[in-house]
């Protein structure tokens, strides 16, 4: 697989936008840059697969894009909020 440079520079903003969002979102605060963008990525990720299963569209562009990112992302903070509470 050969990725172009400016779509992963592309995919690392939207992955700390996303992030920084769900950070302000769950009132958790930001993680730092590095820790907002694999935040982000994650989420993204998980909205990647958890919208189609569930008929979901955002439309595209960069803002349905952050908007399902930063999704992806409150179910993630949400999640791993959850594990250690439980620990």
């Amino acid at each position: 697989m050969n990725l172009d440079p400016n779509a992963l520079i592309i995919w690392l903003i939207i992955g700390a936008i996303a992030g920084w969002l769900a950070g302000q979102i769950m009132k958790g605060g930001g993680f730092g840059l590095i820790g907002d963008i694999i935040v982000g990525i994650v989420g993204a990720f998980i909205a990647g697969e958890l919208f189609p299963f569930l008929g979901l569209r955002l439309g595209g562009g960069w803002i349905g894009e952050i908007i399902a990112a930063a999704i992806g992302a409150c179910i993630l903070l949400f999640l791993v909020r959850l594990v250690r509470r439980a620990a």
